[in-house]
This record gives C-alpha cells, structure tokens and sequence, in this order.
C-alpha cells in the first residue's frame, strides 16, 4: 500500500503534526541522543498498517531503523510486539503519533472487518464494504476491509453502474434508468440496481439488472425478495443489518452483505509506543 496516495497522505500528516517542528522534542534531545523503541498492542486485534507505520518513521528521518515483527493481517494477542525502531530519540519522537494514527486506524477497521468474517464463515454470504470512507483515505481503509477477511464493493463511482433511488427518482422510474444506463454504460459494466420494495424487485428482473441490492428490508422480505429473484441476479443485502442480526440475513440466496460500519464506525485499535530506557554512558 505505499503508494504514491499513500506517501502524500503521509507528508500531509506529518505537515499538520509537525509542520512547525517538534519544539519539545528538539529541545530536550540533541541530534546525537539515540533510543529503542517498540509499539505493541493493548487488545488482540487484527494487524494492518504496519509498513505504513514504518515509512513515517523513514519519512521523519531516513536514519530511523524500523523492524517489522508481525504481518498485515495476522490476529495477534494483547501485549504483542508488532515493530521495533531505534535512532535518532527526537525523530522518533517526532514521528510517533503520525506512525500510530495509521496503524490505529488501519487495525481498528481489520479487527471489525475480522468479526464480520468470522461470523459468517459457515455460510455462502460474503461482507463487503461500502464507499462510506474517510475522505482521501478510501484505499488504505479499503485494504484494511481486506485484511480482516472481508471484500471490497466497488472503491469508486466509475467501477459499475449502481442505480440508488435518487437515479430512480431524477429518470422518473427503475426500468427507464435501467435503459439509459444500459445504453451509455461500458460493454463490461454490470447493472446493479437498488431495491425498497418487491415491486421495485419485480421490475429490476424485467429490466434485466444483473445485480439487485435488496435496501432496508427486513430478514422475511429479504426472503421473499430472493424466491423472486431466483437465481436471475446477485443479490446484495443494505442498509439495518447490525452485527447482532448478520446472521439473520445470511440467507441461502444473499451473496453479499454491505456493510458501512466497517469503515465508518470501526473505533480505533489500541497500540501504543514505548521507549526503552537510555542505556547507561560507558565510564571512562
């Protein structure tokens, strides 16, 4: 994920943290004042952002040594050790907040996307994302989605056509934005179309849609929705399901789930950096 995105994203957090300088930092240590240091977990969780974390520390100053412990997406234990540094003690410094922010972030979303996973592994019905994403942060947020276990939906508006009620409401009905997206779409592109009703279903299958997202349908709609859809579509479930009923519409039938809390609501992982302490001067 070091990307060219993700370098600037980088540099502008680094700018609004440090833009000015690290005034306590620089005035407590002078340029020769090394230290070691560690970030760990303070929950199991599920890693991501780790190379990222490092390339702060690179950014901040090239002499800073970073050692990778754990991998992007390995469920790890509390009190884990998942990176070691050591150098310059203000550059490190300097860095750490910035370092922390994206691993924070980036494991909170991989440890809620990993519950998810996990819940329905039994079953045939996938979690995927949504493009509700911190703005600019989309493909690392994206990747962490994917380092918990659980699959991206399209990561921009250009990817497929997805006609939501507001396309349906401008066109005046789903069957004429249907048709005029089918007329101006790429060749590739699959149609997808959002659905409120069964009504809405019936007249995405007469349409064609190759995609039909099921939206704020309870569990026995939804069932009823897919005994009309027979096999004509994929079928996406949106918009009500919690974690507590995921389970709930997981139905034979339902290919996949979106969820937005994944990255929307995911809370932040708990990691922190410790410095170890300053080895003793040689006596002379």
């Amino acid at each position: 994920m070091l990307t060219p995105r993700t370098a600037h994203l980088i540099d502008l957090a680094l700018d609004e943290d440090a833009g000015l300088g690290d005034v306590t930092s620089r005035a407590i240590f002078p340029a020769t004042h090394h230290s070691r240091a560690f970030i760990e977990t303070r929950q199991d969780l599920t890693l991501c952002g780790l190379t990222i974390a490092a390339a702060v520390f690179t950014r901040v100053d090239p002499a800073l040594k970073v050692k990778l412990t754990a991998t992007d997406g390995a469920r790890v234990k509390n009190g884990a050790r998942v990176l070691s540094v050591a150098g310059p003690t203000a550059a490190l410094l300097t860095a750490e907040r910035t370092a922390l922010n994206f691993i924070q972030r980036l494991s909170g979303i991989a440890t809620l996307a990993r519950r998810y996973a996990d819940a329905l592994a039994a079953t045939t019905t996938r979690v995927v994302d949504t493009r509700k994403t911190t703005p600019g942060w989309r493909a690392l947020e994206k990747y962490a989605v994917r380092c918990g276990g659980c699959v991206n939906h399209r990561s921009s508006l250009g990817e497929h056509v997805l006609i939501k009620d507001n396309h349906i409401a401008a066109a005046g009905s789903l069957t004429h934005a249907v048709q005029l997206a089918r007329a101006a779409a790429p060749h590739l592109a699959k149609i997808e179309v959002e659905a409120t009703t069964l009504a809405e279903v019936k007249a995405a299958i007469r349409a064609g849609a190759e995609v039909i997202l099921l939206d704020n349908m309870s569990p026995d709609l939804v069932r009823r929705a897919v005994a009309l859809i027979a096999g004509a579509a994929l079928v996406e479930v949106s918009g009500g399901v919690r974690f507590e009923t995921l389970r709930d519409y997981a139905l034979p039938g339902v290919d996949v789930i979106s969820i937005g809390a994944l990255t929307h609501s995911a809370p932040a992982a708990d990691l922190s950096l410790t410095i170890l302490p300053a080895r003793p001067a040689p006596k002379k």
